[in-house]
């Protein structure tokens, strides 16, 4: 096993029960076995329903004492025997998603969600249940992926806090890439003043599509207009979207059930339009069955992405392809230690639009 020398112990945000408040524990690192890494942190986001997790508002699968903390961007400290090509110090932006190695089935959130089979509940009860609020976190050597840092940090001039949201922007492209999105089509991104949605315009347009971007905060869809000019129509979801479209990624949130916006993507698809449905509602919806088969309709689901994703998202990144962060639009609402992490996820919370990020980090040594 290769490493640093690592501190026995560090400081870390814990869930001791189930929806009760976090607090800041001394805990023991974490030591290297085969198949993984431990990374050191520099910089983590805080998702916009950070709290609606941890409070059980969203109910979702997990399993306590729990330091939160899905991914984020790192140093390599220490290596599993089996890693051939990772480095100590190397800068790496680490993943969220994680699958078993004989059955890649069973999925899970790092530190968020256990998945929904048994195999994924006995993953994250096991093995990946800790997450990266905390100085050092150890994850699936399949899941940390090297960041060109000549080329992001001194060429390019991005900040650690910047890396830190490619995340954001990997969950539409892999909605994206699912219905095979092609330069000079049309996509309908719906709602697209969100986190994932906002993104989700910014890596169509990369991809080289023109985008319909649906939303009802007008401040929002006007900061999408100024960031991405003619790219770019804007629609309020109360209106039609106007002509018919090539594909559709929706990221509704739990609360647009009831919301009319699935029925008007569908209907705006053109013959043998695509449609990816990756957003939270949980509640049956009314399809037009007759129309989708009549039309050749693709409906298709999609949760989170795969690994040949992640590199290639990178990869446009450092081509300059694809702007992300404050390059990209973004603007940082704050950049937070853990001690501070209730600041952190009110402001998130009440900052939960495209253009707002918000990171933290460990305490400054």
């Amino acid at each position: 096993m290769e490493s640093i020398s690592l501190p026995e112990t560090q400081t870390a945000l814990v869930q001791t029960v189930y929806v009760q408040p976090l607090e800041l524990k001394t805990i023991p690192v974490p030591e290297a076995i085969p198949g993984s890494a431990v990374i050191k942190i520099v910089s983590v986001p805080v998702i916009s329903y950070a709290h609606e997790v941890l409070n059980g508002s969203r109910q979702y699968s997990y399993t306590t004492p729990l330091v939160p903390g899905t991914s984020g961007v790192g140093r390599v400290a220490a290596l599993g025997v089996d890693s051939n090509s990772l480095q100590i110090h190397q800068l790496v932006w680490f993943d969220s998603v994680i699958r078993s190695g004989d059955n890649h089935d069973d999925i899970i959130l790092h530190s968020l969600t256990g998945g929904f089979t048994p195999g994924s509940q006995k993953l994250m009860q096991d093995v990946w249940r800790d997450g990266a609020y905390a100085e050092y976190t150890r994850v699936p050597l399949e899941a940390v992926y090297p960041l060109d840092e000549e080329r992001l940090i001194l060429q390019l001039r991005y900040k650690e806090s910047d890396l830190a949201t490619i995340g954001k922007y990997l969950v539409p492209f892999g909605g994206l890439k699912d219905i095979s999105t092609r330069a000079g089509e049309t996509v309908i991104v719906a709602p697209a003043t969100g986190g994932f949605g906002g993104a989700a315009v910014a890596v169509a347009v990369a991809m080289g599509a023109s985008v319909i971007a649906m939303g009802r905060n007008e401040t929002s869809l006007a900061a999408l207009s100024e960031t991405f000019g003619g790219r770019i129509k804007t629609v309020k979801i109360t209106e039609k979207p106007g002509g018919l479209v090539d594909a559709v990624l929706e990221t509704s949130p739990p609360r647009a059930a009831k919301s009319t916006i699935l029925k008007s993507c569908i209907s705006a698809l053109r013959r043998r339009g695509r449609m990816s449905l990756m957003g939270g509602i949980r509640e049956d919806a009314i399809i037009p069955i007759h129309r989708v088969m009549h039309w050749s309709w693709q409906l298709k689901g999609k949760w989170m992405y795969g690994r040949d994703e992640v590199f290639a998202l990178i990869k446009m990144v450092e081509t300059g392809l694809l702007k992300i962060g404050e390059h990209g639009g973004m603007q940082l609402s704050g950049d937070y230690e853990y001690g501070e992490w209730e600041k952190a996820f009110d402001v998130v919370s009440e900052n939960a639009r495209w253009y707002a990020a918000v990171v933290m980090k460990p305490a400054a040594m």
